[in-house]
């Protein structure tokens, strides 16, 4: 066990501590306020706070911890070795940096409470983070970080045994749309065709003619492909199912029909299921509800896990209606378009609410890659190397690698042709290491 003397213990400080210490390099902890308590301590221990009580090992803290609420924070980021880090303070501490409180900055989402222009969809973008600006967005900085104060730990404490941990995948698919062509209803399907027609579209016209007429299965059933691909996988995939209504944002197929409930249960045979909240019930809390409840009835069970449509995070309303609905884990935490960390990291972290300032039981899994971002890369060569590039970067730490993929991605049309190939690439990455 870690022993942590502090002057003051806090929300933020125990969160972020539990954080490095526990989530990502696996020791346990616990805090005093008491020297006496510390002194006596013979295990592993350190201090953290504005001075050293002596020679301990110890780690000077900027003060982020230590308050509450906003403040306009101005940051220094700094290089530090091969990756860059914030919040300097000075070399008397044992690490130049408060790494605690630059790890709280960025798991908080400090920055997305800030004032800042959405995107056309009211999400907050890559241009308003710290780490784009910075260009450390393509490195998990809180693990790497983590790693460097365990290195001093090691050095200062060589007697006590670090737990090792292993590089997992956690492969998530979305479903926004179960079927291209079928199961849309007589006046999509009619609207389909002539909309083929008046745009010239008439390979897409003979393909839709050749499904509704069962002599085609749709491109979008790819899941006895999905089905086939998790009985070899040992990591459970999972998979989320919009049951919203139709909107201009989200075209899904509605639960009346009998073939997309049947193949619902289907997956949850194999798979985990979970909810793919519709783009109208983030900022509808009754929405929301009514949404879950349909998915409930469905697996016959109580829904645990979210992600959200077009990966729009709302701080912190949208993590708020989870909680209150007892949903447990979220997937929605990443750049839609850009392969990278948009928390920093590539280890679950739960949901820090900073209005309230509290921890709440909301575990927050951050994804590093969707199907969509590989696609500005011409040949299967470029995007298997950008594929390669960001494990190695999860692996480097033992991290967990969440892709998104969806399920059309393994329709094998044109633009996704290379697509099962890479995703087979991402399931052999965790045999090599269980190897």
């Amino acid at each position: 066990m870690l022993l942590i003397y502090t002057p003051k213990i806090t929300s933020r400080l125990k969160f972020v501590f539990k954080q490095i210490c526990t989530r990502i390099l696996g020791i346990p902890i616990d805090f005093t306020t008491t020297i006496e308590v510390f002194i006596a301590h013979s295990g592993l221990k350190m201090s953290y706070g504005p001075q050293p009580l002596g020679s301990e090992f110890f780690i000077k803290s900027n003060g982020l911890l230590f308050e509450q609420g906003l403040s306009d924070i101005e940051i220094n980021v700094q290089n530090w070795g091969d990756s860059k880090c914030f919040f300097y303070v000075g070399e008397k501490s044992h690490l130049p940096f408060d790494i605690f409180s630059a790890s709280f900055y960025l798991l908080s989402r400090y920055e997305e409470y800030l004032p800042h222009v959405k995107d056309e969809f009211g999400r907050f973008t890559k241009a308003y983070s710290l780490a784009y600006q910075h260009q450390f967005l393509d490195q998990p900085v809180v693990d790497i970080w983590a790693y460097k104060f365990k290195s001093e730990l090691e050095v200062h404490f060589p007697d006590f045994t670090f737990k090792a941990k292993a590089y997992r995948i956690h492969p998530i698919i979305d479903v926004p749309m179960a079927y291209f062509f079928k199961n849309k209803g007589l006046l999509r399907s009619v609207g389909g065709f002539l909309s083929d027609l008046y745009h010239f579209r008439f390979k897409l016209f003979y393909e839709r003619f050749l499904v509704l007429f069962g002599l085609k299965k749709d491109p979008f059933n790819t899941f006895n492909w999905i089905i086939n691909r998790q009985k070899k996988s040992k990591q459970k995939f999972d998979v989320f199912f919009l049951v919203g209504d139709y909107s201009t944002y989200d075209k899904g197929i509605n639960l009346n029909k009998k073939e997309f409930v049947a193949q619902i249960k289907s997956i949850r045979d194999y798979c985990h299921v979970g909810l793919k909240t519709s783009f109208l019930a983030l900022d509808d809390f009754d929405k929301l509800k009514q949404e879950k409840r349909r998915l409930d009835a469905v697996i016959n069970s109580n829904s645990r896990k979210a992600r959200a449509s077009f990966s729009k995070v709302n701080l912190p309303t949208t993590y708020r209606n989870y909680v209150d609905l007892e949903i447990e884990t979220d997937f929605s935490m990443g750049y839609p378009g850009t392969i990278g960390f948009r928390a920093g990291t590539c280890t679950p972290f739960l949901f820090y609410d900073l209005d309230f300032e509290v921890q709440t039981p909301l575990m927050i899994h951050p994804y590093q890659l969707m199907d969509f971002s590989l696609l500005k890369y011409n040949s299967f060569l470029d995007k298997k190397e950008t594929l390669l590039e960001i494990i190695q970067q999860v692996k480097n730490v033992n991290g967990v690698f969440t892709p998104v993929f969806h399920n059309y991605t393994f329709s094998g049309w044109d633009r996704w042709s290379d697509f099962k190939d890479l995703f087979n690439i991402i399931l052999d990455s965790n045999k090599d290491v269980s190897a």
